[in-house]
């Protein structure tokens, strides 16, 4: 039996239209429909721990896997517990476009919003 855990948006994390939009197109893109967006959590940045983003094909068995709009988003264990109740959201503006994290559980943040404390 499998232990992935398999979320709708309004559980645990979410992402919004935009990121899942984006998210889309690049995969139609790469012309790879088994990309998944991967969200995780690293030591380091300006404020002690850091966002980071990849697209990865392999889902690991205790990967946590939010669906919306027909894409994935994949968040290991470790970095799950730092984003629980985040929202994974896409801009684009004078600094460029980017996918970035609204996390209820960061007490500080850098001033372009790359990293953050808890």
């Amino acid at each position: 039996m499998s232990t992935v855990q398999e979320y709708e948006v309004a559980d645990a994390m979410q992402i919004s239209d935009a990121a899942a939009a984006k998210v889309k197109w690049l995969v139609e893109d790469e012309g790879n429909d088994n990309l998944k967006l991967r969200v995780f959590v690293t030591g380091g940045g300006c404020s002690g721990f850091q966002y980071g983003f990849t697209f990865d094909e392999l889902q690991a068995e205790d990967d946590t896997c939010i669906s919306k709009n027909g894409i994935a988003m994949l968040v290991d264990p470790l970095s799950f517990q730092y984003l629980a109740g985040s929202m994974v959201d896409y801009t684009e503006g004078l600094e460029g476009s980017r996918f970035l994290v609204i996390n209820p559980n960061a007490s500080a943040t850098c001033g372009c919003g790359s990293s953050f404390s808890i």
